[in-house]
């Protein structure tokens, strides 16, 4: 069992054993219902609410002191055809180490179509404004002669007239990865150790939370932690993370996010059975062909874990710099802990040395 240090664990109570998130993206359909869940029982602020040229529905963008889950928007991009030919034209001339000659900041660059709808080096101005199509539709359709009043009409028309294909945007979604990121409640926690006031502290269901009214808003956790989760809030200046609903676990309730998921993409219970479950769920993906399936943060041999073993771990498809993951992270104060402690006391011994040599010295000295 991955588990923290006993003396780590500021809170003890009989029987309660770790508990953990385990996170299946290959299930996950982007629907953020997990951050409305978690926003709407910590009585967080929204993060707004405005659609933009180049935007999404993503209008959280990152984990942040008001926001303790975020559902991720990863699309699949692939090189267009003149991209993948020059790259193989590079590879046939020997030039297997250069990357084929990309467009220079403020060159003209392809439209949207010659990227193959991949969605890097096009300017702001080149993506459409869909809420300003939709308008422009509505109002073409409603001067047709299928008339303003019937909406169904109007739906019909945009499909009919080939501008939305819906079959064509459902097997689009194949496109898009999606991940509910959270604060991993890592074995090494790198907050909890650079914490000064004792603010943060491991929990008898080994998460890490914050008293908010110990913080004294220095701010040492948010450098300190792999995974960029704890933040400021920006109107008391005291740091905000996930609790994994510590509230709830009490009184023996699923956390918010976990109760809400639709889908089951979201999964809470005891660490152990998780770590189980999880590794069974990479076999039958692996039996279905999907062989890139693996365990993020779990299940890794000794040695090789992520901050000592990751309380929220997470299934991947892709690489995890593709979620904004970090391929290695651990804690940078328990990664150098031996040697700031061998450093630490031989200073401590040259200064007790120090002392007693000046004592002695200044005692010789002393008249008689």
């Amino acid at each position: 069992m991955t588990s923290a240090a006993p003396s780590e664990i500021a809170v003890h109570r009989e029987g309660a054993v770790r508990m953990g998130f385990f996170t299946d993206t290959t299930v996950c359909i982007g629907c953020k219902s997990c951050e409305v869940a978690c926003k709407q029982w910590n009585d967080l602020p929204a993060d707004g609410f405005q659609f933009r040229k180049g935007g999404s529905y993503d209008h959280t963008g990152s984990l942040g002191a008001a926001t303790w889950r975020h559902v991720r928007f990863v699309e699949r991009l692939a090189p267009s055809p003149a991209a993948r030919a020059e790259a193989q034209a590079a590879l046939a001339a020997g030039a297997g180490g250069h990357a084929p000659s990309l467009p220079a900041a403020g060159s003209e660059l392809p439209s949207v179509e010659a990227l193959g709808g991949a969605g890097g080096g096009v300017r702001p101005e080149e993506v459409p404004d869909l809420v300003e199509w939709a308008d422009e539709r509505r109002e073409a359709s409603a001067g047709g002669d299928g008339g303003a009043s019937a909406g169904g009409e109007i739906a019909v028309s945009i499909v009919g007239a080939g501008d939305v294909d819906v079959g064509e945007a459902v097997a689009a979604m194949d496109r898009w990865l999606f991940m509910s990121d959270v604060c991993k409640h890592c074995t090494n926690a790198g907050c909890l150790d650079a914490c000064p006031t004792g603010a943060l502290i491991r929990t008898e269901f080994q998460t890490v939370i914050v008293q908010p009214d110990i913080c004294n808003g220095c701010g040492y956790c948010v450098p300190s932690c792999p995974f960029g989760v704890p933040n400021r809030d920006p109107y008391d200046g005291r740091a905000a993370k996930c609790t994994l609903c510590y509230d709830r676990l009490q009184d023996g309730l699923e956390p918010a996010c976990a109760k809400a998921c639709p889908t089951d993409s979201i999964q809470f219970g005891p660490y152990d059975e998780l770590v189980e479950v999880a590794k069974g769920r990479v076999i039958a993906l692996h039996e279905r062909g999907i062989d890139t399936a693996y365990l993020y943060g779990a299940a890794d041999e000794p040695g090789e874990q992520l901050a000592g073993g990751l309380g929220a771990f997470f299934l991947l498809t892709e690489p995890p710099e593709r979620f904004g993951l970090p391929a290695q992270a651990d804690s940078p104060i328990q990664a150098n802990a031996p040697l700031a402690t061998a450093a630490g006391l031989a200073a401590a011994g040259v200064a007790a040395l120090g002392a007693i040599a000046s004592f002695a010295i200044s005692k010789r000295r002393a008249p008689r």
